[in-house]
């Protein structure tokens, strides 16, 4: 199985400012977000990267998309580097996240061609993806809707579609189901498992167990900025993800 994806020892510190260093009760002006991040993700699986908000996760998954960059180690994707080329990494990566804010007086119908264009897709091509993502996701009879006058749910859908535009081999979504009603999170874990199927590689970063053992192949456990944890999702029968979620959560913070 080819590996698509290494990530070698990730380091991102963030500065806090007095409001943050109350925020957190800290007088600490310095926070390891991600501390020596390593993982691989090989062709066509989904792999997990779980852990509690303030894990690191994001900011892995913001790394990985050259949104930031960081202070020390890289990501390979597809042959890649995020640090030396990140502007290609853009073009072989789709990438959604709740912080994904769609400007409130755009059209879906405008965004998903605003974004067609943007990633220099043929313009045959992209109207033929664009009636294929619009109906099996339900946004046919919103196409023309303002952003601002949609549901969550429907918001969560567009910002889906429009992030794979262009197809891309590897997709990495944050927190994928987050705020979802349960009839919408099933579209989206159901499109998760079509993409799967498709050979598509999938990264995706949760707090919800039964996401992971419903989705991922393999799993990252990220506690304080530090993989504890990986490994098939289904290797250890004998103890459930929940339970060694809080076996090794308890053990870190009797080292703390």
């Amino acid at each position: 199985m080819r590996v698509l994806l290494e990530v070698k020892d990730l380091v991102k510190t963030f500065h806090l400012s007095k409001k943050q260093q109350k925020i957190e009760k800290t007088n600490i002006k310095k926070k390891i977000a991600v501390n020596g991040l390593s993982f691989v993700a090989n062709e066509g699986e989904i792999y997990g990267l779980l852990g509690p908000n303030g894990a690191g996760k994001t900011t892995t998954l913001r790394m990985l998309a050259g949104l930031i960059k960081p202070d020390q180690g890289d990501a390979i994707i597809d042959a890649v580097s995020v640090i030396k080329d990140p502007d290609l990494v853009h073009s072989k990566i789709g990438f959604l996240t709740s912080e994904l804010k769609l400007e409130d007086y755009f059209t879906p119908n405008y965004l998903y061609d605003y974004f067609s264009e943007l990633h220099h897709i043929d313009k045959s091509v992209a109207i033929a993806r664009k009636e294929e993502m619009f109906k099996k996701f339900g946004i046919d009879e919103f196409r023309e809707v303002k952003v601002a006058e949609l549901s969550t749910g429907m918001k969560q859908k567009v910002s889906l579609v429009i992030s794979i535009v262009h197809n891309p081999n590897i997709i990495i979504f944050d927190e994928p189901t987050n705020g979802l009603d349960i009839i919408t999170a099933k579209t989206v874990t159901d499109f998760l498992m079509d993409l799967k199927q498709a050979g598509k590689t999938i990264i995706l970063s949760t707090h919800i167990f039964s996401l992971v053992e419903k989705l991922c192949d393999r799993v990252g456990i990220i506690i304080n900025g530090k993989m504890v944890y990986e490994g098939d999702v289904k290797e250890n029968p004998s103890e459930s993800l929940e339970q060694l979620f809080f076996r090794l959560y308890e053990s870190e913070a009797s080292h703390e």
